[in-house]
């Protein structure tokens, strides 16, 4: 497979550098500190771009994690989705999963300098995007590394009179090198726990999560949350390291995958609740007021 070009970004102020691919869906393929790699490289880029299998920090849009059918409600009608069709990809159980963006080639890059990247997806102009999620509307990332920190923006402009539903979510894949993922500690605020099915679709059912900040040991997780508060802060620490995950800005929801193979745990924000989509309670954007949501990642 050709090389695709990468971009990289430097902290001014320290040894952290991060590197974008814009046309494998702006996925972030490397947070490095120093030379120590920060992200999960799981698969690979070249399993991303084939297969969609996620690595680094994945955008998942426009909806986060799966549905529970292959249709959602749109004004009294519905939308279709047919897996294989359109950037529709399937999970084990034939539901929709992860968005239609898997490693998307159509990312415009608009400004970009040693520590910024902005980049721009049209959906009026595409559709194929548009036969999954008929909302028109301009979708930017603004990513910025300074202070041990990046941060990523995302902006939501409507470019028509419909509003535009915000179930979007990231995946940021995080380990500690050098440190046995059993002496890792997770720290998490106290949240609101989504019980959930046999296929990973909240049932409805909630119960309390207080703080914590516990040894992984052989802990495995697959969770959601939601009510997750404004500038909240998950951190992975182990050794001498630690990795913040702070939900800025317009990320009220939240999944932790920890799986018990890999020495991977990801903090994920999302704009809704898994299955949002469907069942509706998520925000909108709404014409004339873009909506921007805000993680970072900080490095200690």
């Amino acid at each position: 497979m050709a090389l695709l070009p990468s971009v990289v970004l430097r902290d001014p102020s320290s040894g952290l550098s991060a590197t974008f691919v814009p046309r494998a869906g702006m996925v972030c393929t490397s947070l490095s500190d120093g030379g120590a790699e920060l992200l999960g490289q799981r698969r690979g880029l070249n399993a991303y771009l084939e297969n969609g299998k996620t690595m680094g920090i994945p955008i998942l849009y426009p909806w986060a994690n799966r549905l529970s059918a292959n249709a959602y409600p749109v004004d009294g009608g519905a939308v279709t989705l047919t897996p294989g069709v359109g950037g529709v990809r399937a999970d084990e159980h034939d539901l929709p999963i992860h968005g239609v963006l898997s490693a998307y080639p159509g990312w415009l890059v608009t400004a970009q300098s040693e520590n910024r990247l902005t980049a721009d997806l049209d959906f009026a102009g595409q559709p194929r995007l548009l036969a999954s999620f008929p909302f028109p509307h301009l979708l930017t990332l603004d990513v910025t590394l300074a202070d041990r920190a990046l941060t990523v923006r995302t902006t939501v402009t409507p470019t028509t009179a419909a509003a535009v539903p915000l179930c979007f979510g990231f995946h940021p894949y995080l380990t500690i090198p050098g440190v046995a993922r059993s002496e890792w500690t997770l720290q998490t605020p106290a949240l609101r726990h989504l019980r959930v099915d046999d296929r990973g679709i909240p049932t409805g059912e909630v119960d309390r999560w207080p703080a914590s900040s516990d040894a992984l040991g052989d802990k495995t997780f697959d969770d959601g949350f939601d009510e997750v508060a404004q500038g909240a802060v998950f951190a992975l620490a182990g050794g001498d390291r630690r990795i913040e995950v702070v939900f800025d800005q317009g990320f009220p929801a939240a999944q932790i995958f920890a799986p018990g193979s890999e020495d991977v745990v990801a903090i994920e924000p999302m704009a809704a609740p898994t299955n949002a989509l469907r069942a509706g309670g998520y925000r909108s954007a709404v014409p004339g007021r873009p909506a921007e949501s805000v993680f970072s990642i900080r490095v200690r």
